[in-house]
């Protein structure tokens, strides 16, 4: 699995670092950071993840 963000979507709401911690996070300059390629056993969080952030900004895809 490969999480895909676009950049020119996301806004930083946050929605995904409160899904899927494990994932998605901030930095200390409040950008999001996240796992490309997460652990498969955490598709269902990545999966909530991209079902609330409130752009459509992440896509989940086969890697």
């Amino acid at each position: 699995m490969k999480v895909c963000v676009d950049r020119g979507k996301c806004q930083d709401h946050g929605q995904c670092v409160i899904a899927a911690p494990e994932i998605f996070r901030f930095d200390e300059n409040g950008s999001l950071q996240y796992e490309a390629y997460p652990d498969d056993s955490l598709r269902d969080i990545a999966e909530e993840a991209a079902d609330v952030c409130p752009e459509q900004a992440i896509t989940i895809v086969e890697s």
